[in-house]
């Protein structure tokens, strides 16, 4: 039974937690997690994790909170409804335009709540002392996990939280406090047998139920990545050009999801559907300023740049290739190589072979090489 002190001081974070935006907040322990320390460790001897060498350089802090902070007595999970008016994957149809992943298109959610939950961290301190750390996927944290131990949901097939109230669209953040508080209790798996988030995936990032191969997932693919794209999910990535909500967006518990108020993360409506023309122009400095505040800028531009250039070869818009073939000239071998890509599906073979014929030999990167040995064979424009 909670004590009436740690009464007051749950009811004052669910106050404070309400009037700073967030959706929901629970509370559990530091020890919650047991399974997932395996799990972690599973994902990363499997290589799922591609090239994000900090996870596996993390995983024992990661997966114990209590490592991670050893002072830290109790958890609590915040959760931001960040769902959309209309579906996502409308866009997608859209092919001379780029679609942005829904969590993208307003401000950088650790911007967002970061402030928020430091401002939730203060209360706490100020009415019951002892000291906080406040975490927004900056950390080596397993929100996914502490939330579900939390009550918040639970980890579906696709891996991401599930909430039976916000479906699939939550942001997660978490205060760690040497507070005592009594923990909620766990969510359970409402999945059942539904396995439509991994059917609808493009790339078959997903193995089996409740594993996810980053090395084959277009948010990987199109934000992590720091190289080419594999040739094998060119095609696949269509015209999404930061991220993908495909398996989050087919959720059926989307259905009791409400979209995200104006005044949180309302999306700014200049990324719902911006086109592939005007993306392909920007330079380093457009492009600062045109994601000013949202997350796709923490790729750079070059390689945001080859995702548009993805997309541009996948559009069929022939229209783009003046501006395609002037990233010819571009500085960054990222860059071009995308560019030669998109230019093997926009221009017949016999444009493309004889742009081959005289471009190819000017060009010094040992990768951009290959891709003008390899675009011949993958230009599907007949003459």
């Amino acid at each position: 039974m909670r004590t009436s002190t740690s009464d007051k001081l749950r009811a004052l974070i669910d106050a404070e937690a309400r009037r700073a935006g967030f959706d929901a907040v629970a509370v559990t322990r530091p020890d919650a997690i047991p399974l997932a320390p395996a799990r972690l460790a599973e994902f990363v001897a499997d290589g799922f994790h591609g090239s994000m060498e900090w996870i596996a350089e993390t995983v024992q802090r990661r997966a114990e909170p209590s490592t991670l902070w050893p002072e830290v007595r109790s958890i609590i999970v915040l959760a931001m409804n960040y769902g959309s008016d209309h579906d996502p994957r409308g866009i997608l149809e859209k092919r001379d335009r780029g679609a942005i992943s829904v969590y993208a298109q307003n401000r950088d959610y650790h911007d967002v709540m970061k402030g928020r939950l430091k401002e939730i961290a203060g209360k706490i301190v100020a009415r019951a002392g002892g000291d906080v750390k406040v975490f927004v996927d900056t950390a080596p944290v397993m929100e996914k996990p502490l939330a579900e131990a939390a009550g918040i949901g639970w980890q579906g097939k696709h891996t991401n939280l599930v909430s039976r109230a916000h479906g699939s669209w939550l942001f997660l953040g978490t205060i760690f406090t040497t507070a005592e508080l009594e923990p909620d209790k766990a969510e359970i798996d409402h999945c059942g047998s539904c396995r439509a988030c991994l059917d609808v995936c493009p790339t078959d990032a997903f193995p089996a139920p409740y594993r996810l191969d980053a090395r084959r997932c277009i948010s990987y693919l199109t934000i992590e990545n720091k190289g080419p794209i594999p040739h094998e999910f060119r095609e696949k990535i269509g015209n999404r050009i930061y991220g993908c909500d495909d398996c989050l967006a087919v959720c059926p518990w989307n259905k009791f999801a409400s979209a995200a108020s104006e005044a949180k993360l309302a999306a700014r409506a200049d990324l719902r559907e911006p086109p592939l023309s005007q993306l392909l122009l920007l330079d380093d400095a457009a492009f600062r300023a045109f994601f000013s505040g949202s997350p796709v800028k923490r790729i750079g531009r070059d390689r945001f740049i080859r995702n548009v250039l993805i997309a541009a070869g996948n559009s069929g818009d022939a229209s783009l290739t003046p501006i395609v073939r002037g990233l010819l000239n571009e500085a960054s071998p990222l860059v071009r190589g995308a560019a030669i890509w998109a230019l093997s599906r926009l221009l017949s073979d016999r444009e493309f072979g004889d742009l081959a014929a005289t471009a190819s030999k000017t060009e010094t990167d040992a990768v951009v090489q290959e891709e003008w040995l390899a675009a011949p064979a993958r230009s599907v424009k007949a003459d």
